[in-house]
């Protein structure tokens, strides 16, 4: 395996934290006016713990770990490679597949949708699809394993939708679908609801209905409304459904972990021809631009002068919306492609309108009432409004939830909040 280049940008203050940088052999970036601002000893132990993960891909082949308050970005570190044995280093414009983290994003254009009027959050949703429309709920199975289904007790609306209580959910973690989709008749409906909407929370498609919705209401395409409305006005340039030659150049591979816990790179996936495009995953950024995004949202919809929410639609969506029901809860179908997922053990997680909260404070830092999600190859986001910090991670991993890569996220939030302690 080639080694990653040393690559070394910005500016770290100090002498003693300049040569850490360059003795690490990766990137790692203060954006404060001194570095006692954010604690330099912090910084020197973030960059540590990245490059640790990084170094012979023990723990990860490459990461970018961003986090920013609202004025400005505090830390940043760039380490590892985009692809094991390619000798390509990991660098801060690196494009990654963030797969559901797009799931944030179309929220936010239905809500632009619901400030003007064309969406409501609680009537049943617009005309789209018989299975939002008139949807049917799996009841059960019979004695010989067929499934039978009912017409769903009250409509979905739009509410449902983004908190993920439709009854919509992925088979990659409900075994009943799975079930349901092998013994599933011709006649039968190809997703029917695994509960009646409202009553639960599961994590599926919901978000891929709201992207349908967006485009149908707005009447344009997906990519396109997304690139007119949020990604072009906060300049957020590699973000997007298809990526051009040059940004390709600039992604990094998907990696797998074996049984050994080794990494393997995986074959890059085919570049996307564009046409038909999903609210629930599929699209590619970088962890600058997405730090773009979510810095937006922890500004109350604003940023560098662009408006994209109200302030109180952002508040909105960042307050629990599915009072005493449990969600964050997965249990995989599929260990290749994702692990059981419990993020937080032992705390209450809730749902927004396109975030998952912590209802009590987490073990790393964040404040009660902070958002999050990820992206099924390990990228994860966190905006705290009460700190007033946001960070993102981003890396190339299957599967889901990799307990390494987690290790690694927790420690990078825990330097972060330290270093904010520290100052």
């Amino acid at each position: 395996m080639t080694a990653p280049r040393p690559t070394r940008r910005g500016v770290l203050r100090g002498a003693a934290a300049l040569a850490a940088a360059g003795s690490l052999g990766g990137t790692a970036i203060a954006r404060t006016d001194d570095r006692k601002d954010f604690a330099g000893a912090t910084h020197r132990g973030i960059d540590a713990v990245l490059q640790a993960a990084t170094a012979g891909a023990k723990e990860l082949p490459g990461v970018v770990a961003i986090a920013a308050n609202d004025q400005e970005i505090i830390y940043e570190g760039v380490y590892g490679t985009r692809r094991l044995g390619s000798g390509s280093a990991m660098t801060r414009n690196t494009v990654f597949r963030i797969a559901s983290m797009v799931k944030t994003i179309t929220s936010v254009a239905a809500m632009q949708l619901v400030e003007q009027g064309k969406l409501a959050l609680d009537a049943p949703v617009p005309e789209i699809d018989p299975a939002v429309n008139a949807p049917q709920v799996l009841e059960g199975f019979s004695h010989d394993g067929k499934p039978h289904v009912r017409p769903a007790k009250r409509p979905i609306t739009l509410r449902h939708l983004l908190t993920h209580t439709s009854g919509f959910c992925y088979r990659l973690w409900d075994a009943e679908a799975v079930r349901y989709a092998a013994a599933r008749k011709r006649n039968m409906p190809h997703a029917p609801l695994m509960f009646d909407p409202g009553e639960r929370w599961q994590y599926g498609t919901s978000i891929d209905w709201v992207g349908r919705l967006v485009a149908q209401t707005s009447e344009q395409p997906l990519d396109a409304y997304f690139r007119q409305h949020i990604l072009g006005p906060l300049d957020m340039a590699d973000t997007g459904f298809v990526i051009s030659s040059a940004q390709r150049a600039r992604e990094a591979s998907v990696h797998r972990r074996k049984s050994d816990g080794a990494l393997a790179p995986e074959p890059m996936e085919k570049p996307s021809a564009g046409g038909s495009f999903s609210g629930g995953g599929g699209i590619y950024s970088s962890a600058p631009d997405y730090l773009t995004f979510i810095r937006m949202l922890l500004n109350g919809g604003t940023l560098n002068g662009v408006r994209i929410l109200r302030p109180e639609t952002v508040e909105l969506m960042g307050r629990n919306q599915i009072g005493d029901i449990q969600a964050g809860h997965l249990k995989t179908t599929s260990p290749a492609f994702s692990n059981d997922v419990d993020f937080f053990p032992g705390i209450a997680m809730r749902w927004g309108l396109g975030h998952m909260i912590n209802m009590t404070p987490g073990p790393d830092g964040r404040s009660a009432g902070s958002l999050t999600w990820g992206g099924l190859f390990n990228s994860y986001y966190w905006i705290d409004p009460t700190k007033r910090i946001a960070g993102v991670f981003m890396t190339q991993v299957l599967p889901f939830a990799d307990q390494r890569a987690l290790r690694v996220y927790r420690q990078f939030e825990r330097g972060v909040y330290h270093g904010l302690n520290a100052a």
